[in-house]
């Protein structure tokens, strides 16, 4: 049995044209997470390989070389790639769900494109899949892909993890094709997110754009659930806690400490992307420079900048912004041997950026709105013998787990001002003392723990909706039901009322029987070969007044009272012991 795990991309580089490829595995907590989970099942993953390749010999060399790694490729065209991933998923969903709804651009061309690309990741996990094996999707890439699977293979066990915030109803609603979003996720067994909100979110969505009704974590659709967790993503927390151990690092770190002598670093480390918040740490930290001249000269923002899609425009616009930003902040408190900021807008090895972590006294995280946010629990955990000080964006998903950083609102300059000039002066032994209760808590929410919890949840879900599958009659068992029917001479029919013979009703009183059901059961009786028992917890003046015409038994009160031959009885033992206690 096998388990595919569904990506947008494949955690893989390939490079080259011609038929000249080079190929490389990516470094990331989804893949890092996934690679190290314990399953007896044999894991496959499937996307998109990162590289137009439009003849087919190219598609065929990388499909030939991927499938030695477990990967299967879905191509897509640039234009399906413009469309569907940096239109639909990236010009629409993902300012929708950061809260920048003036940003999300509405397109029938995005969303035709993002419908075609998720029918794509159908076709090739439908060629692949086989009874036993199970589905896991990743992210809002592929939000209809878990309907699209459940439509075909209607047992097929699936999940869906979510990996950026989901957002209010209110802002949900803004989205056109909200419904057959909401229909494509529940397509899935299981769907988790990083926090209680953002469950919350989904769940009030489903139930004021589809109208079904979530009892407690579960919906029930179509004689199957839908379950719905929070399990927030964690890191590998070993690799970054022992990394000073590692020599490479090791060498990085004292580069580090030459590059920044003496200076308090403060650091910064981000995608471009207008939900990070750098504008707002940028001027931060300009008014914190401002008011505290006692600080000039000792203390250094390392702000890293990690491109991405600066050829768009409003990334482009906020790329210009951020220079203009950081030029401004040196422009007026440069001196000859010091930089306020040192701007560094291209990627580090993992290496060079763990020893950025180590090094550094502050990180400064700021989100707008964040899933997740590794960043700060990469810090926090690469600082195993030395002190440091986390702030943190109370609009991170991180913050749930991470009470011991100093949290702010990134929207308030004032406060992140404060916040950094409280982490410079904290005392080092409070610096560690706050660093190991969130150590104690990353030590045990590992990204292997994360993957594992999804996989048994997951399992667990599955096996349910398996066992309600087998309790459906199918027509099958009602021809056999038929057939027992007819041949038996004598028959006793138990019927429960609440639940059987009628809906469950919020006000137990509006659960009368209806004259069609006073026939059905008068038809049933009317056979002298048929013996009719109706159970029920409820009174028996109730069942009396409902069902007394009938000429069938009835149990009350859960067997306290019983009716045979048209009379009732009671059916309570004396309780020798009460008189004595009463005594």
């Amino acid at each position: 049995m096998k388990l595919y795990i569904i990506a947008n991309r494949l955690p893989v580089k390939v490079a080259g044209t011609n038929g000249k490829f080079a190929f490389s595995r990516s470094e990331g907590g989804l893949a890092t997470g996934l690679d190290s989970l314990q399953t007896s099942y044999e894991k496959h993953w499937i996307g998109w390989p990162g590289i137009c390749a439009n003849e087919e010999k190219d598609q065929q060399e990388i499909n030939e070389k991927l499938q030695e790694m477990n990967f299967h490729p879905v191509f897509l065209s640039e234009k399906q790639i413009e469309n569907y991933y940096e239109g639909y998923s990236n010009s629409t969903i993902w300012p929708l769900c950061h809260y920048f709804y003036a940003y999300t651009l509405y397109k029938n061309c995005f969303w035709q494109s993002y419908q075609q690309v998720n029918r794509l990741f159908c076709e090739e996990i439908c060629r692949l899949v086989r009874p036993g094996d199970k589905v896991w999707i990743q992210d809002y890439q592929l939000m209809l892909l878990p309907g699209m699977l459940r439509k075909i293979y209607p047992e097929l066990c699936i999940g869906y993890f979510h990996h950026i915030p989901f957002p209010s109803y209110e802002l949900f609603r803004i989205l056109p094709e909200r419904a057959e979003i909401l229909k494509g996720l529940l397509g899935a067994d299981f769907i988790a997110f990083h926090t209680h909100d953002y469950m919350r979110h989904f769940i009030s969505a489903v139930e004021r754009v589809l109208h079904l009704d979530f009892k407690l974590d579960e919906v029930q659709i179509n004689n199957r659930v839908t379950r719905v967790e929070a399990l927030p993503m964690g890191i590998n927390y070993e690799s970054y806690h022992k990394a000073s151990e590692n020599k490479e690092v090791h060498q990085a770190i004292e580069r580090t400490r030459k590059l920044f002598g003496e200076h308090k670093l403060i650091l910064s480390v981000d995608r471009l992307d207008y939900s990070k918040g750098i504008l707002h740490r940028l001027r931060g930290f300009a008014t914190f420079l401002e008011h505290h001249a006692e600080y000039h000269g000792k203390v250094t923002l390392a702000m890293v900048i990690v491109p991405s899609r600066d050829h768009v425009g409003s990334y482009a616009e906020l790329k210009t912004k951020i220079d203009e930003e950081i030029g401004s902040i040196n422009g007026r408190y440069s001196t000859m041997n010091w930089t306020p900021v040192c701007y560094f807008y291209h990627g580090f090895s993992l290496e060079e950026l763990t020893a950025m972590y180590y090094v550094a006294d502050i990180a400064l995280v700021t989100p707008l709105r964040d899933g997740m946010n590794l960043v700060a629990k990469e810090y926090v955990a690469t600082k195993c013998d030395n002190p440091g000080v986390l702030i943190l964006s109370e609009m991170a998903g991180a913050a749930v787990e991470l009470t011991d950083a100093i949290q702010i609102n990134p929207n308030d300059t004032e406060q992140i001002e404060n916040a950094i000039c409280q982490a410079l002066e904290m005392p080092e032994e409070e610096q560690k003392q706050r660093l190991q209760r969130m150590q104690s808590i990353l030590s045990v929410q590992t990204v292997n723990k994360w993957a594992a919890d999804f996989v048994n949840e997951l399992n667990a879900t599955c096996m349910k909706n398996d066992m309600l599958r087998k309790k459906r009659i199918v027509a099958a068992t009602i021809a056999q039901i038929k057939l027992k029917y007819n041949q038996a001479k004598q028959r006793l029919i138990l019927l429960d009322y609440d639940g059987t013979l009628t809906a469950l009703k919020p006000r137990p009183e509006d659960a009368q029987p209806t004259p069609e059901l006073i026939s059905i059961l008068q038809q049933l009786a009317s056979d002298p070969t048929n013996h009719i028992v109706i159970n029920s917890g409820r009174d028996h003046f109730t069942l009396e007044k409902w069902l007394g015409s009938l000429p069938v038994s009835m149990a009350a009160e859960h067997g306290a009272f019983y009716k045979e031959n048209g009379v009732w009885h009671k059916n309570i033992k004396k309780i020798e012991w009460g008189a004595g206690i009463l005594a």
